[in-house]
């Protein structure tokens, strides 16, 4: 069974966050598994309380889970604070396959990762990290740059691969005009991906990019290869998204993504 594992808060609209992981593993035909890091009250539009869990419990979930399967990638979200982003440092299996969304504000904006928690996320989690998947103001926080244009994003991933990483993809969905590009920076240098860009926001597409990386690895595929398929996903996701509440809808691709190993 091909498992992974989303270390991340709970979304009580579904929207995002652990829900939208498993949903997420689940349409990428990947076995998913939890470990919740917060408790947030919210939808689409706004996220009215959020209760972090103890560091003790996440690290006892991360235990539990470890030790009942073989778990083929983790990915982390929403880790709401340094204390827990130093127990998952802590407790997360040594060469585990790692996917770091770095969640640090909600779409509607509020904050979901504490400002000094910033520094642990580069200094021990980042190291360790397959792919690092930053939206632009996020990489803008990790790269101490400002990012205004598809080059700028790839300096800005070079930097954040300084900090150890093995590949970052920094998302351009927040460039003002233009198609909307990723782009990923590894050791081999760049790849650039572009799709079109839809009149209307949605809630919850960068936890799903980052799942299905992470589904993507769980399988054995390569990163490239990866990041590709994940592209795909996305892209259908938001095409079939419900515009008008700004909720993604999760595409079971049949089998298309990419084959079972």
């Amino acid at each position: 069974m091909i498992a992974a594992c989303s270390i991340a808060g709970s979304d009580s609209g579904g929207g995002a966050g652990i829900q939208a992981d498993l949903k997420t593993f689940t349409a990428l035909g990947v076995y998913g598994l939890t470990v919740v890091t917060a408790v947030t009250a919210q939808n689409t539009h706004e996220v009215r309380g959020t209760w972090v869990l103890p560091p003790g419990a996440v690290r006892a979930q991360m235990e539990t889970v470890a030790d009942g399967f073989s778990i083929g990638a983790w990915k982390t979200g929403m880790l709401a604070n340094a204390e827990n982003v130093r127990v998952v440092a802590e407790t997360l299996p040594e060469g585990a396959m790692l996917v770091i969304d770095p969640v640090m504000v909600s779409t509607s904006g509020h904050r979901l990762l504490a400002e000094d928690a910033v520094r642990d996320l580069a200094e021990l989690l980042i190291p360790r990290s397959a792919v690092v998947t930053p939206n632009i103001p996020e990489a803008e926080v990790l790269s101490r740059m400002r990012v205004t244009t598809v080059e700028d994003m790839v300096e800005a991933g070079r930097r954040i691969l300084d900090l150890g990483a093995r590949a970052v993809v920094v998302k351009g969905g927040h460039l003002a005009d233009g198609a909307a590009v990723d782009v990923l920076i590894d050791r081999d240098g760049e790849l650039r991906l572009s799709g079109e860009r839809y009149p209307y926001s949605v809630h919850g597409s960068g936890c799903c990019f980052s799942a299905a990386l992470a589904a993507c690895l769980a399988r054995g595929v390569p990163v490239r290869e990866g990041f590709r398929a994940a592209r795909t996903f996305i892209d259908t996701a938001i095409r079939e998204a419900a515009g008008d509440v700004g909720l993604i809808r999760i595409v079971n691709p049949g089998g298309t993504i990419f084959h079972s190993r």
